[in-house]
């Protein structure tokens, strides 16, 4: 089924800290050493939130539960914030956000309940990547990674009534049975909670100095035949969103594709540094003759349903027209 629009969002990146648990075989957002070591300030972020341009959405990213890979992060953390979890600092940061006309998006790796709930007040939807539910060597360092792990979350978002993003990453070992169990996995969460607004479709691509840096990057048929699987299993309110700086997204709208993500004009794609964002200017000549409209970081669908906190009410009633997409 074919989306009236192709949408996308505007953002500024924030990735909290890059101190991670996880040692994923193909990642270079994660810190290496300590000495590779950040943890985005306070100061840092006012100076990115106030230059914000025309940007709606603070996407905030970072390491998963940073305390546990560092001993050292803790008191590094109490001792730059005041605060004692990384749950608790990015909260600050996402009320700071919010006053200054942002609608914050946390992916913050896996959460438990009261971690969710913490954040759920303060964020427009939240997010994390299934990647697989296959048991992948790239992850056999990744504690998090366990495909179990990120169900139960996906799960108790869904409980929570927190609108969700989730994903697929392709190429990382899984084989194309893997992907339809993935999508499976999703479609039977999504059909027990309603909560699923997008799924994202994204390609492995190499990185230097990874376990993974010779390993092939999936062909575009292949990631074009994923789209196609993705768009018959899942239910048809589920949005397939495609990375525009990772991939050529005009024929996978042609296969059911219908987001092209969040662009910033200020930030890089932190996850994926060597690969610069669209402009918007780019994007409409790259999906014509579909027209490209902004959306906010929360689905029409979920506006519509009142599935906010009275914290962000204000600003989506300011940026949201009649259809729940972003005010002309």
């Amino acid at each position: 089924m074919k989306s009236k629009y192709v949408t996308f969002s505007k953002n500024i990146f924030v990735p909290v800290t890059n101190v991670c648990r996880n040692a994923c075989d193909y990642c270079v957002y994660r810190a290496r050493s300590p000495a590779d070591a950040y943890l985005v300030r306070v100061d840092q972020f006012l100076t990115l939130v106030t230059t914000k341009s025309e940007a709606t959405e603070a996407l905030f990213t970072a390491g998963e539960k940073p305390e546990l890979a560092n001993p050292e992060f803790v008191k590094w953390l109490r001792d730059a914030t005041g605060c004692s979890t990384l749950v608790e600092y990015t909260k600050e940061l996402c009320k700071l956000a919010i006053r200054h006309g942002l609608l914050p998006h946390c992916n913050l790796g896996v959460l438990n309940t009261e971690e969710l709930k913490q954040l759920r007040d303060v964020n427009a939807s939240m997010g994390l990547m299934l990647e697989t539910t296959a048991e992948l060597s790239a992850h056999k360092n990744s504690p998090g990674k366990v495909p179990e792990a990120r169900l139960k979350m996906i799960a108790e978002a869904g409980k929570l009534k927190i609108p969700f993003t989730t994903g697929l990453l392709i190429g990382i070992g899984e084989n194309p049975e893997d992907r339809i169990q993935s999508l499976e996995a999703i479609k039977s969460l999504h059909e027990h909670y309603g909560h699923i607004q997008e799924v994202i479709i994204q390609p492995f691509v190499p990185k230097q100095y990874t376990a993974m840096e010779k390993h092939d990057q999936p062909s575009f048929a292949v990631f074009k035949d994923v789209v196609r699987v993705a768009r018959a299993i899942l239910p048809a309110e589920i949005t397939i969103q495609v990375p525009p700086n990772l991939t050529a997204p005009r024929d996978l709208i042609e296969l059911g594709a219908s987001d092209l993500g969040g662009i910033s004009e200020k930030t890089i794609d932190y996850i994926n540094p060597e690969s610069p964002w669209p402009s918007e200017e780019e994007l409409k000549r790259v999906v014509a003759p579909f027209v490209l409209r902004e959306r906010l970081p929360i689905y029409p669908e979920f506006i519509s349903k009142g599935w906010y906190s009275e914290e962000i009410r204000p600003l989506i009633e300011r940026y949201a027209d009649e259809d729940g997409l972003r005010r002309l």
